[in-house]
């Protein structure tokens, strides 16, 4: 069994999608970001980075005690290598999976993700023209990546669905609120229909969706206590008595 803590975010539904599609028997277990679940104590010993998703095997393959893995992509390619499964069948196509896994950890989702944060704040918290400008621009270049290597393959990493296309889909889905016109992208349009299709890829969208924060329910004084916690941290300091 798999215990998968999760938010309904693009970086939660990468992970669902896979359990879905692979068939893996899972257990979601909420960690609500926009209250700060991720920084209990019980969480930081799965995923140290105060981040979700995070997954623990309760029956690894070794018969030992439950391992915990962080890191979306991490958590893909242990579940792919679990299922034995949507990583490729020789080396080639196991590292054009793993680059293009990488490049959505490394560009797609980062340059999306601070594209919506800025668009959050917006008229808020001062002049964001700048970095707006500067992530919308980067997210539209970024469909242009994947248009372009979509010109003359079915799928990411070439004829065979994988965790790369697994890893794109759920950020890629929010091109109407990134402001990109899917038309002008018309393979990295045909993937997406494609995979849309998909009734596992659906199941693992769903996952969590009747879940919501209503801020408005909140007093000021916890919306600012909120806001202390979730936004400009910096370093948690390490305990004492460690190896020096």
């Amino acid at each position: 069994m798999i215990e998968l803590h999760y938010w309904p975010t693009p970086n939660g539904k990468k992970v669902s999608i896979l359990l879905e599609e692979a068939g893996i028997p899972y257990q979601v277990v909420y960690c609500n970001i926009g209250m700060g679940d991720q920084f209990d104590e019980a969480f930081l010993g799965i995923s140290p980075n105060n981040r979700m998703p995070a997954i623990v095997d309760t029956e690894p393959a070794d018969g030992g005690a439950p391992l915990s893995v962080f890191e979306s992509g991490a958590c893909m390619m242990y579940l792919a290598d679990k299922a034995g499964a949507f990583a490729g069948s020789n080396p080639r196509e196991y590292w054009d999976v793993c680059q293009w896994l990488m490049w959505q950890m490394a560009n797609q989702g980062p340059k999306m993700g601070e594209r919506g944060h800025f668009a959050r704040l917006k008229d808020r918290e001062g002049d964001q023209s700048y970095a707006l400008t500067r992530f919308m621009d980067e997210t539209h270049r970024l469909y242009g990546v994947m248009n372009n290597r979509l010109y003359d393959r079915r799928y990411l990493a070439g004829d065979h669905y994988s965790i790369a296309d697994m890893a794109c889909y759920p950020w890629a889905a929010y091109y109407e609120q990134a402001g990109i016109d899917l038309d002008e992208f018309k393979y990295c349009k045909r993937w997406f229909e494609e995979l849309s299709e998909r009734p596992a890829l659906q199941r693992g969208m769903a996952v969590g969706e009747e879940q919501s924060q209503d801020y408005s329910q909140l007093s000021e004084e916890d919306i600012a206590r909120l806001k202390a916690m979730l936004y400009n941290q910096r370093a948690r300091p390490a305990p004492e008595g460690g190896l020096l």
